[in-house]
């Protein structure tokens, strides 16, 4: 049985409508109207232990309303979740015990507590063995680079430092699976790459499962192995991140810069799509023809300066799907 197995997953909120005016605000007070708004609408999908998964999708898709679900915050209002052999919010305390969360616009640290005391604090509240609890405490300062700032109060951090000591307080107890909702939100570049290198890291060591909701696609592209796209409730893509790009993007870059400035491409598999003098951009796609078949065209066949292979990336493809919904 997979570790996360989610059949059918709908759930709808009752919103108020309010009608503007001061006889219209009256009247709700006697009777209100209410329209049902559907945020997640029959999702399916099973994940196995220890996989890293991305779960993305525009503003609104869904993608909180799922993880509150998982976490045990909501209840469906349809279908089922099943989280390691429980339903989540019929044992909330059970399903907190073997899962962490870490939100990127919310904190679960304590303001005026330097992270020793936090990490003490956190101990007690989920009765965390001695051994395990050293263990993982040297495990994360050392991987996290956390030693500069394990005394001082949470509130005289740098955001960068906030969210390792998040990462950190979350993973404390083991927990079988974190979910996390962009964990690396306006961090710099090195910030992230310590992030990034260390969910990476807690994986293969602890064979921890990771569900990672994100806009950033470098946090997907660098971390996650599997996919998960889903848009107005519904998922339209389920599969390996590799399958993704292969079967959603245009196509690969070939950016060269010819000597002459004039190129007529006899190949019909490679495609001018952009040019600046005798820099061309030439797009083709790898299922019609290799790379190495596409770079072997041009140089045979053109007098060239300068070659740049770019491959497709995720943010580029996704664009172009949000634009055709």
């Amino acid at each position: 049985m997979a570790l996360i197995e989610v059949s059918h997953l709908t759930k709808q909120f009752q919103i108020f409508k309010r009608e503007p005016g001061f006889w219209n605000t009256l009247r709700s007070f006697v009777s209100r109207e209410y329209e049902t708004k559907t945020a997640v609408a029959g999702i399916s999908f099973s994940i196995e232990a220890g996989e890293l998964v991305g779960y993305i999708g525009p503003n609104g898709a869904g993608k909180s309303t799922t993880i509150k679900t998982l976490s045990g915050i909501l209840t469906p209002t349809y279908g089922s979740v099943v989280v390691d052999g429980r339903v989540p919010h019929e044992n909330r305390r059970e399903n907190a015990k073997q899962i962490g969360v870490v939100f990127g616009q919310r904190s679960q640290l304590y303001w005026d507590l330097p992270m020793l005391d936090t990490f003490d604090l956190y101990r007690k509240m989920f009765k965390i063995e001695s051994a395990t609890f050293k263990r993982n405490v040297d495990f994360f300062i050392e991987l996290l680079e956390m030693q500069e700032f394990l005394s001082r109060p949470v509130r005289q951090l740098s955001l960068g430092q906030k969210m390792r000591a998040e990462l950190a307080v979350a993973l404390l107890h083991d927990p079988k699976i974190v979910y996390l909702d962009e964990p690396t939100i306006g961090l710099d570049v090195l910030a992230k790459s310590r992030i990034r290198t260390f969910i990476r890291e807690v994986n293969k060591e602890k064979g921890t499962t990771v569900i990672l909701t994100t806009h950033d696609m470098d946090d997907i592209e660098q971390i996650c192995s599997r996919l998960i796209m889903i848009d107005r409730g519904t998922v339209i893509y389920d599969g390996a991140l590799s399958r993704f790009k292969s079967e959603y993007s245009p196509g690969h870059l070939l950016s060269v810069e010819f000597v002459e400035e004039r190129v007529q491409l006899e190949e019909p598999r490679l495609q001018i799509i952009h040019e600046e003098g005798p820099r061309k951009q030439i797009l083709f796609r790898h299922d019609e023809i290799s790379v190495a078949d596409a770079i072997s065209y041009v140089t045979r066949h053109f007098n060239i300066l300068d070659l740049q292979l770019k491959e497709p990336k995720i943010e580029d493809i996704l664009k172009d799907i949000y634009s055709r919904k």
